[in-house]
């Protein structure tokens, strides 16, 4: 079924490369206001020993014994990473959705629009998120401040200690469920995103209406709480799957589906989705910063440029 949005209003069309920086803004904008949230939803979901009681008693445990500053372990590789994916992730879809467009009305049907989204989660879990995303998992489940008694002083001393010993491949430890878990997610942040828009503020793509920043904001929470319910699992795997290195020994986990029955009989079904409160603390909230930031630059293109032409 095609999308409901009106021809005449699909008739601009942005070019991915604004996307793309709308997308990078947007994600260093999110990674320094949200990387609390996500260094202690990895703390929990490495937790097997029920060190953490929940999600406040894990930060201030975390702050009172490594300090504040622990909250924002791996914060250089989060934004960069963030940075990357989100102008990645934007681009790649804006790409996607315009060969799948209607070449006489410009329409693009709802399960284009999926596909597009899941192939641009797809690519970003390669190219960009699984690295990353291993090298700051390695920095956040080390305990303490002081470098001396830290077997990774860094994030590019991580990446090179991964490299020498587990090799090239070890940057993508895990690889398997990012990329289930990313492409799932922007199949259903895009489609979300572009359904509240046109629900709640009646914003089609294109029509040179620039949504105010609160708006684009409630659009970008909404659309953003559907992906960690649905990935949970594969966000657990993934983290376990990252945090174990070859160099301590026999691996516990092999790979993802290994990694899956291995954690749902000793821990129980509950544990798949372990971190999925803070996930949703964060997730949905950075979607938000995200959206209101690239909105907003991409309705300044629009402005500027579009209406001019």
């Amino acid at each position: 079924m095609g999308d409901q949005t009106r021809p005449e209003t699909q008739k601009k069309t942005i070019p991915p490369y604004v996307k793309a920086i709308s997308g990078s803004i947007g994600g260093i904008m999110e990674a320094t206001c949200l990387q609390p949230i996500d260094v202690i939803k990895t703390r929990l979901q490495l937790d097997r020993s029920g060190t953490y009681k929940g999600i406040l008693h894990c930060g201030s445990t975390v702050a009172q014994t490594e300090g504040v500053r622990a909250l924002w372990k791996g914060l250089t590789p989060f934004a960069t990473h963030l940075t990357l994916k989100y102008a990645l992730r934007m681009g790649t879809n804006a790409v996607l959705q315009s060969a799948f467009k209607d070449g006489d009305t410009g329409l693009i049907s709802h399960q284009a629009r999926l596909v597009s989204g899941f192939g641009a989660g797809v690519l970003e879990a390669l190219v960009v998120v699984t690295p990353f995303e291993v090298v700051k998992i390695r920095l956040q489940q080390q305990r303490g401040l002081s470098p001396e008694l830290l077997k990774y002083k860094g994030p590019i001393h991580c990446a090179g200690m991964i490299i020498r010993e587990e090799g090239i491949l070890g940057l993508w430890a895990g690889a398997s469920p990012t990329v289930m878990r990313n492409g799932t997610n922007q199949a259903a942040m895009f489609t979300a995103k572009n359904t509240f828009d046109n629900i709640l503020w009646k914003k089609h793509e294109g029509d040179g209406k620039v949504l105010v920043p609160w708006q684009s904001m409630i659009s970008g929470f909404l659309a953003g709480t559907v992906g960690p319910i649905c990935t949970g699992p594969f966000d657990v795997v993934k983290t376990r799957l990252m945090a174990q290195s070859k160099s301590g020994g026999d691996l516990k986990y092999t790979g993802m589906v290994h990694a899956i029955k291995t954690i749902y009989a000793e821990e129980g079904l509950r544990a798949l989705w372990k971190g999925l409160l803070p996930r949703l603390m964060r997730i949905p909230p950075g979607q938000a910063i995200m959206w209101g930031v690239a909105d907003q630059v991409i309705g300044l293109y629009e402005k500027k440029y579009m209406d001019a032409a």
